[in-house]
């Protein structure tokens, strides 16, 4: 290892969206905080802040609201104001209106690119911030008191980081969880998401669509220009196939498999294409270890709720390491690690699960299943009290939401509050 250390309280690896919001959330504490992140935030070569979109719901507004990143997206947002779900080939469907449930919107679909520059301008203002980037961890070790982490920067020079927490935020295949020692579990769904910005003749009217297939769910998200993202679970092959067909040929495949609610598909943008499988650690934290976002739990896209229950882990964290230090505890130790895991197990556990489930659910072909699902939508239809439930996904399956999520900042404080 180097000879000279940095010092800090909590050093993130990962500087995507969660891990981002993580540091943005931890900006106005004493805490000193390092992120190490392999691209730059602009870099086209950014694997978080690329060509897809994000739902961000009503929770995760909050979120931004408190971190005073919203203002620099807002405006990018496509609004979710109603949700349609339906089954193709068959008679069932379901749709929720924000404006039945008493809601302004659902939530809004922003590009991910939009997102991790709101937060980084944020960061930008962070006093006790100090960035590697771009940087890798090659290697990381936890002590009594403290973990040290070396990275090495894209010239091959390396520093060496002494922390009290180390966080990974570092993805589905994270490196700081393998350098741990921490086993995941990889259920492959046998898809691969084609995603892709269309237009139709008409703009949208703020209605997101869900319509499962045999091969897997496919998905239009309302974009503030009036048109959509397409996330279309297709099998390896068909994506593969998809991903370089012409325009002319995805359009019309498109038109066929979705039918005519949003109009006629005139254009189609770039297309990419990413596998599609559930991951989850087996432990969520280790010694001066936590794992928060897709390095704990990565879900399959459909119902949008991956980035949502990733922001919640952050927003959570930062809470628990404030309360930490106030109390004088090592924000480190086991005792709060522990205390930060209870605080997130139903959640994480209902959120998966339900995604999961949603999966499975669709792509059942027993014999009559497929009546009973359709019945099941039929009848989610027209119970305005189920309604009310699923549209309180987006905050969380728990009763108890993050202060930033609740419109406090992270030391529980209103805005009216004196600093």
């Amino acid at each position: 290892m180097s000879a000279a250390a940095t010092e800090v309280d909590v050093a993130i690896v990962g500087g995507g969206m969660v891990g981002a919001s993580l540091a943005l959330a931890l900006r106005d504490t004493d805490l000193r905080v390092a992120l190490i992140e392999g691209f730059a935030p602009d870099a086209a070569a950014q694997p978080s802040f690329d060509e897809r979109t994000t739902a961000i719901g009503n929770g995760s507004r909050a979120v931004f609201e408190a971190l005073g990143a919203w203002p620099r997206m807002a405006g990018d947002g496509g609004v979710i104001r109603a949700i349609h779900v339906s089954d193709a080939g068959r008679y069932g469907f379901a749709r929720l209106v924000a404006a039945d449930l008493g809601l302004e919107a659902f939530g809004c679909v922003l590009p991910n690119r939009v997102i991790g520059r709101a937060l980084w301008e944020g960061l930008a203002q962070a006093p006790r911030l100090t960035t590697f980037m771009p940087a890798r961890p090659v290697d990381a070790r936890a002590g009594a008191d403290r973990a040290s982490l070396e990275v090495e920067r894209a010239d091959g020079s390396r520093a060496t980081l002494h922390a009290a927490l180390l966080v990974a935020a570092d993805g589905a295949q994270s490196t700081l969880r393998a350098a741990f020692g921490l086993p995941s579990h990889v259920e492959d769904y046998g898809q691969v998401a084609v995603v892709a910005n269309v237009a139709a003749d008409r703009a949208h009217d703020g209605t997101a669509y869900e319509r499962f297939t045999s091969v897997g769910p496919l998905a239009l998200l309302p974009l503030a220009d009036g048109s959509y993202t397409v996330v279309w679970a297709r099998t390896p092959a068909d994506a593969a196939e998809a991903r370089e067909m012409p325009d002319a040929q995805f359009l019309a495949q498109l038109q066929q498999r979705f039918g005519w609610r949003a109009g006629r598909f005139v254009r189609v943008g770039r297309r990419v294409t990413y596998p599609l499988a559930l991951t989850r650690s087996d432990a969520t934290h280790a010694t001066r270890l936590v794992l928060i976002g897709n390095a704990a739990q990565a879900l399959h896209p459909v119902a949008g709720q991956g980035f949502n229950l990733g922001l919640r882990d952050a927003a959570t964290l930062a809470e628990v390491l404030v309360d930490a230090r106030a109390g004088g505890a090592d924000i480190g130790g086991e005792a709060v690690l522990a205390r930060f895991a209870a605080a997130r197990a139903a959640d994480r556990r209902g959120v998966t699960g339900f995604t999961d489930g949603l999966v499975k659910l669709f792509r059942d072909d027993r014999p009559g299943v497929g009546a009973l699902r359709d019945l099941g939508l039929l009848l989610f239809d027209l119970a305005p009290p189920a309604k009310r439930v699923l549209s309180r996904v987006s905050w969380g399956f728990t009763g108890r939401l993050p202060r930033l999520a609740r419109g406090l900042d992270v030391h529980g404080r209103s805005p009216t509050e004196p600093r």
